[in-house]
């Protein structure tokens, strides 16, 4: 993604960092080549209702490791303001750097925005994709990672995705009206949000990416109606493992989206970790040249292992 684009998709040099560094944040993040699957199967019939796989590697670069070792199965759910530009091409590097600490890696692609590339998300499809990516992945990744232990699941999203992520782990609390309700918690280990649109409504206000999060429940008119199936933080206690990995500097979903999420947890009763870095954007946390990325693969296997 160029780096042109991505300043005007998310704004990065907003107030209160400098812009030099936000740039280079961005630079360093989106100048990793694609790291391609080791496989790619399908979960449905639209070209983007499909999974990468990238089998876990073994130390000191020394290859996959065989099919009869047993590791934490991490899910990863792309970013971009669930807008139709930015597909999980841009987060492979970030599966590749997982995959090469040891983890089973499955990176799930699902349908977000319309032709305008200025529009975020599809509804009610970006939800029914993500829902059926779930479903599908123990038979899927049975076939096509045999490493992967399924009871110890641990998903992870960036930005959109991380509200994916903090979303597709509290169907159980969804109205039993909605298509992608579940009669009981998905069985995940945990889950570990990057700089998560976690909070609808703050996120609304601040117009976090321009409008995305109206846009994603399909405008001003449906919003209100709409939040209730699609806001993570009115979707608590999810009685699921959750840490959210937020950056003090990041401009694109500033910390107070995090920390709004994390009160409503508390207020359900439940504690949700959140693990803030200092003087750290948005894209460090999925960028493998980062620090902070190291951090985000130490908060996923406290989780899942």
């Amino acid at each position: 993604m160029p780096d042109d684009a991505v300043a005007r998709e998310h704004g990065a040099a907003g107030a209160g960092v400098p812009a030099a560094r936000a740039a280079e944040e961005e630079r360093s993040a989106f100048s990793h080549p694609p790291v391609e699957p080791d496989a790619t199967a399908a979960y449905g019939d639209h070209p983007d209702q499909v999974i990468d796989f990238y089998a876990p590697q073994g130390p000191h670069d020394s290859g996959p490791l065989p099919d009869d070792v047993s590791v934490p199965l991490v899910v990863v759910v792309h970013g971009g303001a669930w807008r139709a530009p930015y597909d999980r091409r841009h987060i492979t590097p970030f599966a590749g750097f997982l995959a090469r600490r040891g983890f089973a890696v499955a990176n799930v692609e699902y349908r977000r925005g319309t032709d305008d590339p200025a529009v975020a998300g599809r509804w009610p499809d970006t939800f029914d994709d993500v829902a059926a990516a779930l479903d599908a992945l123990p038979a899927l990744a049975a076939t096509h990672l045999p490493q992967a232990d399924p009871r110890r699941t641990v998903v992870t999203g960036h930005s959109a995705g991380g509200h994916l992520a903090l979303w597709a782990s509290s169907r159980h609390l969804l109205p039993t009206d909605a298509p992608w309700f579940l009669a009981r918690p998905a069985p995940l280990r945990g889950v570990v949000a990057l700089a998560p649109i976690a909070d609808f409504g703050v996120a609304a206000k601040l117009d976090v990416c321009s409008g995305a999060v109206r846009q994603l429940l399909g405008g001003e008119g449906e919003f209100a109606e709409r939040q209730p199936y699609a806001d993570p933080a009115l979707l608590l206690p999810t009685g699921i493992a959750t840490t959210l990995v937020q950056g003090r500097a990041d401009t694109v979903v500033p910390e107070i989206v995090a920390e709004s999420y994390a009160d409503a947890a508390a207020k359900a009763g439940e504690v949700v970790g959140v693990t803030l870095l200092a003087d750290v954007g948005h894209f460090p946390l999925i960028d493998p040249a980062a620090d902070a990325c190291a951090v985000v693969a130490e908060e996923i296997a406290q989780l899942a292992w």
